[in-house]
């Protein structure tokens, strides 16, 4: 039976690829809307196992906002919240594999998942590695902006706050662009072919720059469910992550198309 996520005849194939990086089909700019709702359906699916992946991206979001709220205040706290973008994608490395595990008719095993999370286990290391390090950065950038910034001097400058939090969103817009683009879809493919991390990378990247409209909305997708979860005290996330995660899986099924790297058995 053929695969209906990855199917040439549903989408036309770009041809004029680079050597060294897998194919990628030219996606409808609605693309997205059906990612979202597979993602959805898987998480209808697996509610149990999906939420307990959910469950520890807020457990994780909480204990950083409580360490940066105690450490250096209310500023830098926005800083490690919007930084959480940047670790995301290693999160959900788990739901890729129980979506894998829908697709093929089997049943999820959370084991399989914790399996399907050590393949490739070297270059999923140096990514997370990446992933941190801007993560790193970007909070040094947040307690840079504040130094400029105290937050004792905002709380009666309007027009300092709205300077303070312009600067700092666009500089965090740098970083959440980076990484969208290089995590789109390497993660997946690196838990889905034997790969190494340069050429999903580039895969990725490559991916996003010839789909821009349908990335666009895909990121504005992304963007929703981070301010859904924001606005309502994070609680969010224990829906939002999980269906983003199966959501990226389909995603990228949809989109690249590796059939060259050999498949974990």
């Amino acid at each position: 039976m053929s695969d209906p996520n990855n199917s040439d005849s549903e989408h036309t194939r770009d041809t004029s690829q680079l050597p060294f990086v897998a194919g990628c089909r030219v996606l409808e700019p609605d693309a997205p809307r059906r990612w979202l709702k597979l993602g959805i359906s898987d998480f209808k699916r697996a509610p149990g196992k999906s939420l307990s992946y959910g469950f520890a991206a807020l457990i994780l979001c909480y204990s950083l906002a409580y360490a940066g709220l105690k450490i250096s205040g209310f500023l830098v706290l926005l800083a490690i919240l919007s930084g959480l973008t940047l670790i995301g994608p290693i999160m959900a490395i788990g739901l890729y594999s129980i979506s894998c595990q829908l697709q093929n008719g089997l049943v999820p095993v959370l084991g399989y998942c914790f399996r399907d999370s050590t393949r490739g286990l070297g270059n999923l290391g140096l990514f997370s590695g990446v992933l941190i390090v801007l993560f790193l950065i970007w909070i040094h950038v947040g307690h840079l902006i504040h130094l400029f910034f105290p937050a004792g001097e905002l709380t009666g400058d309007t027009k300092d706050l709205a300077l303070f939090l312009g600067i700092g969103s666009a500089v965090g817009a740098v970083f959440a662009v980076v990484t969208f683009c290089i995590s789109a879809f390497s993660l997946p493919m690196i838990m889905d072919r034997k790969t190494d991390l340069i050429t999903a990378i580039v895969t990725s990247v490559n991916a996003v720059l010839r789909n821009r409209r349908a990335m666009l909305l895909w990121a504005a997708l992304i963007l929703a469910g981070i301010l859904l979860s924001v606005v309502t005290g994070l609680l969010g996330l224990l829906v939002v992550f999980p269906v983003l995660g199966h959501a990226t899986w389909h995603a990228y099924r949809d989109t690249i198309d590796a059939s060259d790297w050999p498949q974990y058995q």
